[in-house]
């Protein structure tokens, strides 16, 4: 019977230097995602803005394309038709006695057009920064504005005051990059998505004037409050487009949230921006 020797094999010795390479690497990308800090921020803290801290670019002009709920969405639906919002029995009471004219009538015109149910309208979005802590959409349907505001890192929150209005008052922030990666890129050739957990910019929006989540006038109180999700991608033909999941909520009229998906596709320039006034249908 052969003794053991105790000397490494041919494959050990090759393996062994093999190893060490690899634990060399995993040990210098360790020090490289420490030494990395927040986009537009130090080390260790904050992004300094929300333009500083952006881990998408959501800028520019965008269309919408309404591959789903056509029925609701192109067309004013006919009254009594609430289909796929789980409104309660008063919201169905007001929504029953909805009235057009009336609300034309009354300046009222921009109802549907509101922070709820705005990125649902057919139409076309305008995308820039206001400033370097406010993300500003703009809608080219009821030509209404929406101001993404961004906290001032060490500032404290300011109340908001004033009366309601259409598009409320919305807080914006970047969601978290992924655990262990402090930018949106990591060495060796490897990239993060933008975002984490498919998602990259996370807005809630409250003090909204009450209005209808459909032209057929299915209501949504002042108690409403709305979370909105962004998120940015390419197609296989490198085209941008994202997507925004909106989950209403008002413990008024509606049974539960109201979840929704909407798709919008950035186009070259606004050579097709054409804003129009709030339409009662």
């Amino acid at each position: 019977m052969t003794a053991r020797t105790g000397r490494a094999r041919p494959f050990e010795r090759r393996a062994r230097p093999f190893g060490r390479a690899i634990a060399a690497i995993v040990v210098c990308l360790s020090v490289s995602l420490a030494a990395q800090g927040p986009p537009g921020g130090r080390a260790g803290g904050p992004p300094s803005t929300g333009k500083a801290g952006a881990r998408a670019d959501f800028t520019g002009f965008w269309v919408s394309v309404v591959s789903e709920d056509w029925r609701w969405r192109m067309i004013t639906p006919a009254k009594g038709d609430y289909a796929n919002i789980p409104i309660n029995a008063v919201g169905r009471k007001i929504a029953d006695a909805w009235d057009p004219a009336k609300d034309q009538a009354a300046g009222e015109a921009c109802r549907a057009y509101a922070a709820p149910a705005i990125m649902r309208e057919p139409g076309r979005l305008q995308i820039t920064w206001q400033d370097d802590n406010t993300l500003k959409i703009e809608t080219d349907a009821g030509m209404q504005t929406r101001l993404l505001r961004f906290a001032v890192p060490g500032a404290p929150a300011q109340p908001a005051t004033g009366e309601p209005t259409w598009q409320g008052t919305s807080v914006a922030r970047w969601e978290a990059p992924p655990r262990g990666l402090a930018g949106n890129t990591i060495p060796l050739g490897l990239g993060a998505r933008a975002g984490t957990d498919s998602r990259t910019l996370e807005v809630t929006t409250t003090r909204i004037r009450p209005g209808y989540l459909r032209k057929n006038g299915v209501p949504f109180s002042a108690d409403t409050s709305v979370i909105e999700y962004f998120d940015l991608f390419k197609d296989p033909d490198g085209v941008d487009w994202f997507v925004v999941t909106t989950i209403v909520r008002d413990p008024q009229f509606l049974n539960g949230p109201w979840v929704t998906t909407s798709h919008f596709k950035k186009e070259p320039n606004g050579a097709k921006w054409k804003p129009t006034v709030c339409a009662v249908r």
